[in-house]
């Protein structure tokens, strides 16, 4: 009873929950009680813009997980330096999930409520859940979530290697584990052990190589690739996830207002594209992951140029080329898309941009001078006053260095005349 009381005044001593959310504010003395319970934490500089902006998201976060056991909190990391530095915190905001002993999760995903909340609740339990009843499954399947199950005695290399790959993926994805009874009426399996992961209201089987040398391999590639739904939002947040496929990245680019809301053409187009994938997923699924990305921004970057919208751009994921179909965006039909992936698989399709020195340092001029660009539309004033005074400094520095020895120079040969001339011949 004395070492309840005792924790309750230390958590007491250390933590301050804000009147206006459930984020709990830690010091320097959280580390004492570091790995009393399962924490998610935002560990933030009072400085930083994206910061601020998760400020609001974060008090939802807090919100949202209140009934569960897990805490939520923030660490300003300029004031308690010895956490940030204990817990390796090299960027903010970092948002990390906290198990005790056991293994410390970084969440690498987009800084949306929804996206943090699933990941504390995926890494909140163990990498694989076991469901023992029918209406589980049901359950899980009425909250439309990405899943994978495997079916069969827990035992054997695909029970191993599917619990390895879960220990590795459980950060972005759900795994369970069910007897055969269980999932009769769901699916149909003729040969256990099994996997399946539901997605989009239907079940894909693992028809992968079942090779114990080269099962582990083969299941990593099928779950990385079935993560995701088959027609996704890209954003700047999830972009390296999608790339992380080592699939050819299909993206939609459409423009968004900030009501989520975009123009009809742009919608027709984006739906064109959808439709290719939902045709013929049997065809290109294992090669292409097909998605929109909601403004020009990120498309920019990757082409390097100030595209129009809607657009179509595939990346190549493994070497960061990318293609572009010659037919006007407006002009594109779900056939002329088809062949234009085909060209690609084919190596047929005009490739741009890569890896090669000269791309990467003009694709770091463009990106530079783009967000230069941004800061003079959003707020000129405060870009001249930050670019201004450091060029004019570095002017002044120049100017002493270079004309300093000229200036002396014309002093020393000043020649006088005159009168003082005259002085000077008489002493």
């Amino acid at each position: 009873m004395n070492i309840v009381l005792t924790t309750i005044f230390v958590v007491a001593a250390i933590m301050s929950v804000s009147t206006a959310s459930r984020v709990l504010e830690l010091s320097d003395r959280f580390l004492e009680i570091k790995k009393e319970g399962h924490w998610l934490l935002m560990f933030y500089a009072p400085w930083c813009a994206h910061c601020k902006r998760l400020e609001p998201v974060w008090a939802h976060v807090a919100q949202s997980l209140y009934h569960t056991n897990i805490r939520v909190g923030k660490v300003d990391c300029t004031k308690y330096t010895t956490v940030a530095n204990t817990l390796a915190i090299s960027g903010y905001p970092t948002i990390m999930f906290l198990k005790g002993d056991e293994k410390d999760f970084v969440f690498r995903g987009d800084r949306t409520k929804d996206e943090i909340v699933h990941f504390a609740l995926r890494v909140h339990g163990p990498p694989v859940q076991q469901i023992t009843r029918h209406e589980s499954l049901d359950n899980l399947k009425s909250m439309k979530r990405i899943f994978f199950v495997y079916v069969g005695e827990f035992e054997g290399p695909l029970w191993e290697h599917f619990y390895d790959v879960a220990e590795r993926f459980q950060p972005y994805s759900y795994f369970y584990a069910a007897a055969h009874d269980l999932t009769k009426k769901h699916l149909a399996i003729d040969v256990l052990p099994a996997v399946f992961v539901y997605k989009e209201e239907s079940h894909y089987l693992y028809d992968g190589d079942h090779d114990p040398k080269l099962l582990n391999n083969s299941l990593t590639e099928w779950v990385n690739a079935e993560r995701f739904a088959t027609f996704v939002k890209v954003t700047k947040g999830n972009f390296h996830q999608y790339l992380q496929t080592n699939k050819y990245l299909v993206l939609a680019v459409v423009e968004e207002n900030k009501l989520e809301e975009i123009p009809e053409h742009h919608a027709i187009f984006r739906d064109t594209i959808k439709s290719v994938i939902m045709n013929h997923r049997d065809k290109f699924h294992r090669w292409f992951q097909f998605g929109w990305v909601a403004t020009p921004d990120l498309a920019n970057s990757i082409a390097m140029s100030d595209i129009p919208t809607p657009y179509l751009i595939v990346v190549n994921s493994s070497t960061n080329h990318h293609h572009i179909p010659d037919d006007e965006p407006h002009t594109l039909s779900e056939d002329a898309i088809h062949d234009f992936l085909h060209s690609i698989l084919n190596d047929t399709a005009p490739v741009y941009g890569g890896n090669s020195l000269p791309v990467k340092i003009y694709r770091t001029y463009f990106n530079a001078r783009t967000s230069l660009g941004e800061m003079w539309r959003g707020n000129p004033v405060l870009t001249t006053v930050l670019f201004g005074l450091p060029m004019g400094f570095l002017s002044l520095i120049c100017y002493s260095i270079f004309c300093s020895d000229i200036m002396d120079a014309d002093e020393e040969e000043e020649v006088p005349t005159g009168e003082e001339y005259l002085h000077e011949k008489k002493e």
